[in-house]
């Protein structure tokens, strides 16, 4: 699933390319990716307004509207926008605006959601979501862990507990930060809390700077994939040596998600 450094992308794509324009058709492909209203309701409410900004909330996307709507994407595990779009066999649902290009939202496994909301701060998902890991210091991320039991890797995907973090770069802070994805969160010394929060916006930071990594289905607005992939250490490298010890990477599950450390490096 698209993390906070592969939405984020996508939503600085979005900024420079669809702000101002105006949406002057929706065709429905598929429409089981329209969460609300009907697919019916979802495009009369888009035609004819303008965008007229992009807002990322966690891994949500938020297309604010001229007509006081927004449109709420949650890419999910397959999610894909795509500009310009072609109108393709794989678009479940395409964009068409004023100037005559189009954006494609293609979603292979239809878990994906589209909203067109009067304000997308009522949902629920929002209202839940914990800090983001950029909107904290040191000493707040420290005060979050202190008396948590909960494995450390498994509160950092907690969307609750702090947002935009999941599978994949929880185990990249981790690993950097050489902490044991198993520990539990209160067990960690002050040096070690500063230590991986350190390592989580180090991580997020540089996954933005090289667009956000394409496991999965992810692709850039362009289409192409995020390079960040060659800068991971541990995530899917299981019996692979470690680059630090040439100890192997093991995988194990934990909070029912696969999850890759080194048993040497991280304690």
């Amino acid at each position: 699933m698209p993390e906070l450094p592969e939405v984020e992308t996508i939503k600085r794509e979005l900024q420079k390319v669809v702000v101002g324009k105006k949406i002057s058709g929706v065709c429905v492909h598929h429409p089981r990716v329209i969460r609300q209203p009907s697919p019916a309701q979802f495009r009369k409410g888009l035609t004819g307004a303008r965008i007229r900004r992009v807002l990322r909330k966690a891994k949500l996307l938020i297309l604010e509207l001229s007509n006081g709507k927004s449109l709420a994407i949650h890419l999910k595990m397959t999610g894909q926008l795509i500009y310009p779009g072609t109108d393709s066999k794989g678009a479940r649902v395409s964009f068409v605006f004023g100037d005559g290009t189009k954006m494609d939202f293609n979603d292979q496994r239809l878990f994906a959601e589209l909203r067109l909301l009067d304000d997308w701060r009522t949902l629920k998902f929002v209202r839940q979501l914990g800090p983001e890991p950029f909107d904290l210091d040191v000493k707040q991320f420290k005060r979050m862990l202190a008396k948590k039991k909960t494995k450390i890797k498994p509160l950092l995907m907690n969307q609750a507990f702090i947002a935009g973090i999941g599978n994949l770069y929880a185990a990249e802070s981790l690993f950097r930060a050489r902490i044991h994805p198993g520990r539990s969160a209160s067990s960690l010394a002050d040096k070690e809390k500063e230590a991986l929060f350190k390592q989580i916006n180090k991580t997020l930071k540089g996954a933005i700077e090289h667009r956000g990594s394409s496991v999965d289905q992810y692709l850039q607005l362009n289409g192409r994939p995020g390079s960040y992939i060659k800068y991971h250490k541990v995530y899917d490298r299981r019996g692979k040596a470690c680059f630090r010890c040439q100890t192997l990477i093991k995988r194990i599950v934990l909070g029912g998600r696969g999850t890759y450390f080194c048993p040497q490096c991280q304690k």
